[in-house]
């Protein structure tokens, strides 16, 4: 299969090479694309380097399927031109997500809605993939009313810029900024732009990519999403108030055999889940499982996972993977 990742020399891009590459996902042929400044550069590939090309050139290529992560902009003007030309394209950004006529999937919840007419799928935000994974079991058995969220993440969703920024700050050496301001020893309560109601734009793409994945638009959320000095894993304090009574027991048994989720909740062993534990790993990893003692039928939980991975390239190539094996990708 001819397969083509547009952004492959970004942070993303070069995660989805990985991804591709260990998860065997059967690439007959790479089309490295990038923007103009990037053709000609190398990237490697199973041991074999690819030379960048061009949207252009991409498309040319004809491929089967390809896997976006080159910002909301460049997925704009370049998506439909590749979907026209018969390509399907998952895309990473935030472009299409919230579009009435445009899949948003995460395939342990909602592959089944995809078929072969979808040219231009979604990938949601990272922050929200990893918490509908460790929510949808829970939600299909007790009915989640309300969710309040406060993420804590990784500088690695900003880019390279942001990674170099703090890896700068650690070495006192100055160099530019990502962000307005320091992030070593810092936590910033912002990720993407203020909007009118003094939520950001990422705490409400939590808000709506929720109800959308998990087709339940009664679901109410509300969001802090703040920046931490970590790479490489995004943190989630979450509490879920449920229409239902639920048992503690029974929760990590849904937790424990639910896809993609791997429960760590131990206190006595002081063991839960970290970033560090998530690095470069495709689960969702959940622990700190406990009942909210102010009010009913509501539970605390903690989500880690690697957001260059499941809560980006990874999610975009099972998607991949799930459209080859319905035989929807020509």
């Amino acid at each position: 299969m001819k397969v083509a990742v547009v952004g492959a020399t970004g942070l993303v891009g070069t995660k989805m090479l990985q991804v591709l590459a260990e998860r065997n996902f059967p690439v007959t042929e790479l089309v490295p694309v990038a923007s103009e400044r990037s053709v000609g550069k190398e990237v490697t590939f199973k041991g074999k380097q690819y030379k960048v090309v061009s949207m252009a050139d991409g498309i040319a290529a004809k491929p089967a399927v390809a896997i976006f992560s080159a910002g909301g902009s460049t997925s704009l003007e370049w998506a439909p031109k590749f979907a026209e030309a018969g390509i399907t394209v998952i895309d990473n950004s935030s472009a299409w997500r919230m579009d009435p006529t445009k899949k948003l999937v995460v395939p342990e919840i909602n592959a089944d809605a995809l078929t072969a007419e979808d040219k231009i799928i979604a990938n949601p935000n990272c922050s929200t993939i990893q918490m509908v994974v460790a929510l949808n079991p829970l939600h299909k058995k007790y009915k989640i009313k309300r969710i309040v969220v406060s993420t804590y993440q990784s500088v690695t969703g900003t880019g390279k810029k942001a990674v170099d920024q703090l890896m700068n700050e650690r070495k006192g050496v100055e160099g530019e900024m990502a962000y307005k301001y320091p992030i070593d020893l810092n936590v910033i309560p912002q990720i993407d732009v203020f909007l009118d109601n003094g939520y950001t734009k990422e705490e409400m793409k939590m808000v709506k990519e929720t109800c959308k994945i998990m087709r339940d638009d009664s679901i109410r959320v509300t969001a802090t999403t703040v920046r931490i000095p970590v790479m490489g894993g995004h943190s989630e304090s979450v509490n879920i108030e449920f229409e239902n009574e639920f048992d503690l027991d029974e929760v990590k048994s849904l937790l424990s055999n639910a896809p993609g989720v791997v429960l760590q909740d131990d206190p006595a062993a002081q063991l839960y889940p970290m970033p560090m534990w998530a690095h470069d790993k495709d689960d969702v990893f959940v622990g700190r499982l406990r009942r909210d003692e102010t009010q009913p039928k509501t539970l605390n939980l903690w989500v880690v996972s690697d957001n260059l991975r499941k809560g980006a390239a990874t999610n975009a190539i099972q998607i991949a993977e799930y459209l080859a094996s319905k035989n929807m990708l020509s």
